[in-house]
């Protein structure tokens, strides 16, 4: 009868809270197109999270009692060292800003100023050549991957060991990789060295569809280089103090820019998403200092 009168059940209004915000946003995100990296990321960032709101009991709140100020005690509690504020900082916006905004809270996350960490000055490699050798001498597999990270500044762990040879035209002078399978989500189309297209066409075997390293259709699993990079550094007697797998991108990125003097090639040829990334990435770099005849006269 009630029901005939127009009565109608009466909906319970869902309260969104501190506690299960984090939670939705990450699974969501998870099912979205990032890097395995990022990923870890955020994961790591919202235990560290979950353990702050626990500890404040602030599990049950309604998110309307968040503040900024929540957000940079745990900033400042949780990351290890100063440098890794900024990267903290940036994963717990991306976990918590889009879904508070949704919900009709806004927080201004630029208010939280961080400590200057001093920059890192990305090692060069002095003599490229006598390395590479050394290299090759030691694991032809790790030589061509450093090779086409210098030459081609590719990332290795993802855009080198995942290549496959149907990602070269046919006659193995371009790549060209979409946005799927790069960092920046953008499309790269790149010029093959003759010294790298050699060592491709000695690998290929006729199938366009399998990885230019293990002759299949998978790649090496993503620690694969990072492992053989440290059997290699073990016995080297050759490298220096701070020099990683990315040297080789970073010498090459030198190069690019004392050759050209173009901030727009370099971001280009880096596969950057924008130029502030590349002028970030130039000012950790060991380039040329100015010379007095750089500067302006009068």
């Amino acid at each position: 009868m009630a029901i005939r009168a127009g009565w109608r059940p009466v909906e319970v209004e869902t309260r969104m809270t501190i506690g299960s915000i984090a939670d939705k946003s990450l699974k969501r995100k998870l099912k979205l197109d990032y890097s395995v990296s990022y990923k870890k990321d955020l994961a790591y960032a919202k235990k560290q999270w979950d353990e702050y709101v626990r500890r404040k009991r602030l599990v049950e709140r309604s998110i309307d009692e968040l503040t900024i100020e929540h957000i940079r005690d745990w900033v400042y509690l949780y990351a290890p060292s100063p440098a890794s504020m900024a990267n903290l900082k940036r994963t717990i916006s991306s976990l918590l800003k889009e879904e508070l905004e949704s919900n009709g809270v806004v927080l201004n996350f630029s208010r939280i100023k961080l400590p200057k960490a001093p920059q890192q000055l990305h090692k060069p490699i002095a003599d490229i050549s006598a390395l590479l050798s050394d290299i090759k001498a030691f694991n032809d597999t790790l030589y061509l991957c450093c090779l086409m990270t210098y030459t081609m500044l590719l990332r290795p762990h993802r855009e080198v060991r995942c290549l496959s040879f149907e990602d070269f035209n046919k006659d193995f002078t371009q790549v060209s990789l979409s946005g799927d399978k790069v960092k920046s989500k953008r499309n790269r189309i790149l010029p093959v060295q003759d010294i790298v297209r050699q060592e491709v066409i000695r690998r290929y075997r006729g199938d366009r569809n399998a990885n230019i390293f293990t002759q299949q259709e998978a790649g090496y699993n993503r620690d694969y280089f990072k492992t053989l990079w440290s059997r290699y550094k073990m016995q080297s007697r050759l490298l220096e103090k701070d020099q990683t797998l990315y040297s080789f991108r970073h010498t090459g990125a030198i190069k690019v820019f004392e050759k050209t003097g173009s901030l727009l090639k370099l971001q280009q040829v880096m596969g950057h998403s924008d130029m502030k990334v590349s002028l970030t990435y130039l000012r950790g770099l060991e380039v040329k200092p100015l010379a007095v005849e750089d500067l302006p006269e009068l």
